[in-house]
């Protein structure tokens, strides 16, 4: 049943989807998925650039019709939307039921898509993967409930993914102590689609994040309390099965959602499992940044084409980063108590190193996998919540497990 503006009424299967940013890399991952999504009628293909968006839009439709009348799914259309236009934004919105936001950085554009989700009650899902909106998005929990809105944010690999398994290691826990959510730099199957760079030259919305992240201040749990410390901070870990090694901290929403809903006593990160020498890269453009030497942007461009003055002073300082050892690259780590024993339990992805391996894959299919719960009522609490209080964990890894064959969860102490 639909309402007077068209809107579908929970619970019913005709569904109205916004793919915003649906033309970049993850957002067409993300709406590939989307579009064969049961219950999904028509999916939107939004982003500034208006041809990217038909290229999208008419890329799907091909790929559904070549699929045959059983793998049939939405009806697929472009719209062109710049989300720093408001009412362009705003009148998008009001014509769908769900909106599936993977414009970044999110540092940037995140908050203001979300509060213009809730005044036009467009449930919603992100990919957010900056700490500072994260917090400023929970605040409009309030907002949302009142306007009926259910928000899940984070939705991703890391976050998302990683925010589920930090649950499934939480819970074997009798009582918490750490937990660390971890992913790879360049440890493991090299990435099959991480450019630094756009087609045109600009750095990479995901580069831009990075180096949001490595500088300045980041959220992290000490002693159970929220703070603020500089990132690259050695984390040294011995996990179960002999696995040992050093990780860095880095600015994500995992250490702030997760010292929400899992309430450690001890200590909560976000990883990052990289080399030394690259660690050493990071520490010297964190220093650049930090002292005003460079911008987000300008850091990315060097990322991506680093200076021999920098790469000199990364040798220099190589020596006193830690190796990543046989730590595993993307994983979840708990600590704590069981019948009153020290215990330590790793949680990870098994059969999953093609995917994780695809930043674009990795983080899309996921989001969409999250979405599906959103649009089905699974998600039914109005409110802007993170992944792991608003999904089902054992269906979400049971609908990946169907959408990549091989792939599971292996939980262990």
């Amino acid at each position: 049943m639909r309402t007077r503006d068209g809107r579908t009424v929970e619970g019913t299967t005709d569904m109205k989807v916004l793919a915003l940013g649906g033309a970049g890399a993850m957002g067409r991952v993300a709406a590939r998925v989307t579009a064969r999504l049961p219950g999904v009628r028509e999916l939107v293909i939004a982003d500034r650039d208006p041809d990217a968006a038909r290229r999208t839009a008419a890329g799907l439709a091909a790929h559904a019709a070549g699929a045959g009348a059983a793998g049939a799914g939405a009806t697929v259309r472009a719209r062109r939307v710049d989300v720093t236009d408001q009412a362009e934004l705003e009148a998008a919105l009001g014509e769908v039921d769900a909106v599936l936001n993977t414009v970044g950085p999110y540092y940037r554009f995140g908050l203001d898509v979300l509060r213009a989700a809730i005044r036009t009650g467009t449930h919603y899902l992100d990919i957010c993967d900056d700490w500072e909106p994260t917090v400023a998005m929970l605040e409009l929990d309030e907002e949302a409930r009142a306007g009926g809105v259910r928000a899940v944010i984070g939705m991703g690999a890391s976050p998302g993914v990683s925010n589920l398994l930090a649950v499934r290691a939480a819970a074997l826990l009798d009582t918490l102590d750490d937990v660390y959510t971890a992913w790879p730099v360049d440890v493991g199957p090299e990435p099959g689609d991480a450019a630094l760079v756009d087609r045109d030259g600009a750095p990479a919305a995901a580069a831009v994040h990075w180096m949001q992240q490595i500088s300045g201040t980041v959220a992290v749990v000490r002693d159970g309390r929220l703070v603020q410390r500089p990132p690259l901070g050695p984390v040294a870990l011995d996990l179960p099965g002999g696995r040992r090694g050093t990780a860095y901290t880095v600015g994500h929403p995992e250490p702030v959602t997760l010292h929400r809903s899992l309430r450690p006593g001890g200590d909560a990160a976000s990883l990052m499992v990289v080399r030394a020498g690259t660690a050493a890269y990071l520490d010297v453009l964190r220093r650049d940044l930090d002292a005003g030497r460079l911008g987000n942007e300008t850091a990315a461009l060097a990322l991506d084409r680093p200076s021999l003055r920098r790469v000199l002073r990364a040798g220099a300082r190589a020596v006193r980063f830690g190796s990543p050892g046989s730590l595993p690259g993307f994983f979840a780590a708990a600590t704590g108590r069981v019948e009153g024993r020290r215990a330590s339990v790793l949680a990870q992805l098994t059969g999953a190193d093609a995917l994780m391996a695809d930043m674009a894959e990795g983080t899309g299919v996921p989001a969409a996998l999250g979405l599906a719960q959103l649009l089905d009522g699974t998600v039914r609490t109005p409110g802007v919540h993170p992944p792991e209080t608003a999904l089902d964990a054992e269906r979400f890894f049971a609908d990946l497990a169907r959408h990549r064959p091989g792939v599971g969860v292996t939980v262990g102490a």
